[in-house]
């Protein structure tokens, strides 16, 4: 995740939501993976850029996948929550 892309990022934590509630990042919205094809209008209605992220970046790249094949523009695998985390405080 570029600096830039930081900037006034919405950011989407696809894990579960027990996962969620074991931790997550400060300000994100749970919508886990599942639930992506159903909610690709809310995810399009979120500032821009939308940043995806889970434990291993595996779901979250499957989620972008599903985005942008729907036309959700902007959106970008942060992989992990640590990743994230890390980018976060840098």
């Amino acid at each position: 995740m570029q600096k830039n892309e930081r900037k006034g990022a919405t950011l989407i934590d696809v894990r579960t939501p027990e996962e969620f509630r074991m931790g997550h990042a400060e300000g994100a919205i749970n919508i886990p993976l599942d639930t992506v094809p159903y909610r690709i209008a809310d995810v399009a209605a979120l500032p821009a850029p939308r940043i995806l992220y889970c434990r291993s970046g595996n779901r979250s790249g499957m989620a972008v996948q599903i985005l942008r094949q729907a036309g959700v523009t902007d959106v970008h695998n942060g992989g992990s929550l640590e990743e994230v985390l890390y980018a976060m405080a840098h």
